[in-house]
This record gives structure tokens, C-alpha cells and sequence, in this order.
């Protein structure tokens, strides 16, 4: 059995970690200057990759077992690709801006409906 409570927990860091990225990559594109890669960037990607790695294979069992309504796999392992490709990005202001805030944006929804559906399957029945 999945706990849903972590699988919750995990998510919300993902987005915490967005939140993080974004910052960083707007102080990127300002100073112009590029994060270190053995300081800065390899150790935050690290971190952001274990997690990721946990929050996908959580995430895609729990899809398999209760299917919820518009969210799939493929979904998942998207999202995985996308956050584990802008923990780097993000450091680098010659990264594309639109293709940064693409990938941002599609991680953030993706997380959010797995928010969303967990919520769904925790809250009891609504008697009608």
C-alpha cells in the first residue's frame, strides 16, 4: 500500500524545489552569471534527483492502482524529465527562458492534478 501522506509530502517539495529553481534562474538571467557547477549546481541537483526519484516511482504505482481521472504515467515520468532537466537549468542564464518557464509550468500542473486526485481519494464520499 502507498502512503498518501508522503506521496503528498514528496510533492509539495517538488514544488517547493520549483519555486526554488525559478528564483535561481531569475538571479541567473540578472547577474548574467552562470551557478558553479561542483558548488552550486551538482549538490542542488542531487538533492532535487533523490527526491524526484522517490516522488516518481511513488507517483506512478499509485496511478497504476487507482487511475484517477485525466493523470497517467506517461504524466509522471514527463514531469521526473522535466524537474530533474531545469535543477540544472536553472543555474545557466543562457537557458531558454521560454523553454524553462514551458518546462516549469507543465511540472507545476502535473503536480498540482496529482494533488488534487490524492485529495480526492482521501476525502470520504460527499453524501447526496
Amino acid at each position: 500500500m502507498i502512503d498518501q501522506n508522503e506521496l503528498i509530502s514528496l510533492t509539495n517539495t517538488l514544488l517547493n524545489y520549483i519555486s526554488a529553481m525559478s528564483e535561481r534562474y531569475a538571479m541567473a538571467r540578472e547577474s548574467g552569471k552562470s551557478g558553479d557547477f561542483y558548488a552550486e549546481v551538482k549538490p542542488f541537483a542531487d538533492e532535487v534527483k533523490q527526491i524526484n526519484d522517490v516522488w516518481k516511482s511513488k507517483a506512478a504505482d499509485w496511478i497504476a492502482i487507482n487511475r484517477p481521472k485525466n493523470l497517467y504515467i506517461q504524466q509522471i515520468e514527463s514531469t521526473h524529465e522535466h524537474i530533474g532537466t531545469i535543477s540544472v537549468q536553472a543555474f545557466f542564464p543562457e537557458t531558454s527562458k521560454t523553454r524553462f518557464i514551458n518546462l516549469i509550468t507543465s511540472s507545476i500542473y502535473v503536480l498540482n492534478q496529482l494533488l488534487e486526485a490524492l485529495k480526492e481519494k482521501m476525502s470520504p464520499p460527499s453524501l447526496q
